[in-house]
């Protein structure tokens, strides 16, 4: 028998996307699913939008509690043994679950499996679209520390894994996935990459919490780089390469931090474990940057990379946007 697959939207205010979302995931070319939308309280007209869907859908609604909260209740709904997470302002392309359900099929260990998202930018009035892809090295943890493993629609998920672990985490207010990322790698949980893409996620120049809120986002995923490197070494696990990915982590919200708050900057390089021997690599460390880093640290390399870019005034706005990408 075919897997029934979960396709659950929380909705929160969402009045001018959440059509197109529920659209998305009735026109998945995987025959066996069902579509569960939780409107989260919306005060708009998302919940009009919603009910227009009729018996195609499955739906309920309630007063606000968050979105991790009503995932958890999407959770509860689902009857599928595999599940897939759609942002009421996000949407699928027609083959994206049928493409993975062949992949789960063909290795049944898997518990989460996931590829690179599509991004679909707007900025002002201009739309931009490019596909965020995940690096080479499938070392899960790595990818974990470093930020890129993908936002919550890119994945399928297996519903007992995610019920294995407690569900959401409710009460966090940012990194959501990522958090949830770490318990499952923690409990062991099978994770596998595949190339395929077909989830797209909207980003918004000035309406994500990480442009809203950039200290929380930092605080919130320093937290996820500790707990990472604490069940590490509490394992045996903390291989050279993870130590650098998590530190290399540390040193993306410390750039992320240094024309904030330069108090915040200098404490978060402080955790770096061995910061003498750290070489930075990465978007956020652009050759010329490491050359200055290397020669006279990070301050100086700091005092630079600002002059350059208020001299230059492009490529500041570029930079921005990568140290933005690494703290959502």
């Amino acid at each position: 028998m075919r897997p029934l697959v979960s396709i659950l939207i929380p909705c929160f205010n969402a009045e001018r996307w959440v059509k197109q979302a529920i659209e998305s995931a009735l026109a998945q070319t995987w025959v066996s699913k069902e579509v569960i939308v939780v409107d989260d309280g919306s005060t708009d007209g998302s919940l009009g939008i919603i009910k227009s869907f009729s018996d195609r859908i499955r739906w309920e609604t309630g007063a606000n509690r968050g979105s991790n909260q009503a995932r958890n209740r999407l959770i509860e709904l689902a009857k599928g043994e595999w599940l897939q997470y759609l942002d009421a302002d996000d949407y699928l392309k027609p083959g994206k679950i049928a493409g993975q359900v062949a992949v789960i099929e063909a290795d049944p260990e898997i518990d989460v499996l996931f590829g690179p998202s599509i991004v679909e930018w707007h900025n002002g009035g201009s739309t931009s679209v490019s596909v965020e892809e995940i690096p080479e090295r499938h070392d899960h943890w790595v990818l974990l520390a470093r930020w890129d493993l993908p936002q919550t629609g890119a994945p399928l998920w297996r519903k007992s894994a995610l019920l294995d672990v407690g569900g959401w985490r409710v009460g966090q207010p940012c990194c959501q996935e990522h958090e949830l990322y770490f318990r499952l790698l923690a409990a062991g949980k099978r994770f596998k990459y595949d190339r395929a893409d077909g989830a797209v996620y909207r980003r918004f120049a000035n309406g994500s919490l990480s442009t809203r809120n950039p200290p929380l986002v930092r605080r919130e995923r320093l937290k996820i780089e500790k707990r990472l490197e604490d069940h590490l070494s509490s394992i045996g696990a903390l291989t050279p390469e993870r130590q650098w990915a998590i530190n290399q982590g540390r040193f993306d919200m410390a750039r992320s931090a240094w024309n904030e708050d330069r108090k915040e900057a200098r404490a978060i390089l402080a955790t770096i474990a061995a910061l003498d021997r750290f070489k930075p690599e990465g978007v956020t460390a652009p050759p010329l940057y490491r050359v200055a880093y290397r020669l006279f640290g990070f301050e100086i390399a700091e005092r630079i990379a600002t002059f350059r870019r208020d001299t230059f005034r492009l490529p500041s706005a570029t930079m921005g946007r990568r140290l933005r990408n690494a703290a959502d």
